[in-house]
């Protein structure tokens, strides 16, 4: 069935991401400042956006998301999840160990930090949401 479908270009890479919080200052807190992300904006309690590289962070308050669209110039449909996401950011092997050590200086638990069969170290986290945050180096996904 796919087969007859008319080709098209495969994506050039991931423009953004999102993860949902109904706590939009603790989230704001924990990846505007504990993490210092570049905050892009906030509107309201309905979302806080963060540049992450060439790509975006999106935290949404789901409370928020799933209400359909007020504005005929956006109109994004309604959207949202229930329960714990994940999120991973690309850090390189020095810088881990900065990281690790921070994160643990704010009483953020750190609950793996391991080296994958490739060589890659990950040490993973939770945001004030409950979100699985990792922090593993780019040759995790190298070929």
């Amino acid at each position: 069935m796919m087969d007859d479908l008319p080709d098209a270009p495969p994506p050039l890479g991931l423009l953004e991401a999102a993860l949902y919080a109904d706590d939009l200052d603790a989230a704001e807190a924990f990846y505007g400042g504990l993490l210092a992300l570049e905050r892009i904006v906030r509107v309201g309690d309905r979302h806080v956006f963060y540049r992450v590289g060439a790509g975006v962070l999106l935290i949404f308050n789901p409370v928020e998301t799933i209400k359909p669209p007020t504005n005929p110039d956006m109109p994004v449909p309604p959207h949202g999840a229930t329960g714990q996401g994940h999120f991973c950011f690309a850090v390189e092997a020095p810088a881990l160990a900065a990281w690790r050590t921070r994160l643990e200086a704010a009483d953020v638990e750190i609950e793996a930090d391991f080296t994958w069969p490739n060589g890659a170290r990950s040490i993973y986290f939770r945001d004030p949401a409950g979100n699985s945050v990792e922090m593993a180096e780019p040759r995790l996904w190298a070929s």
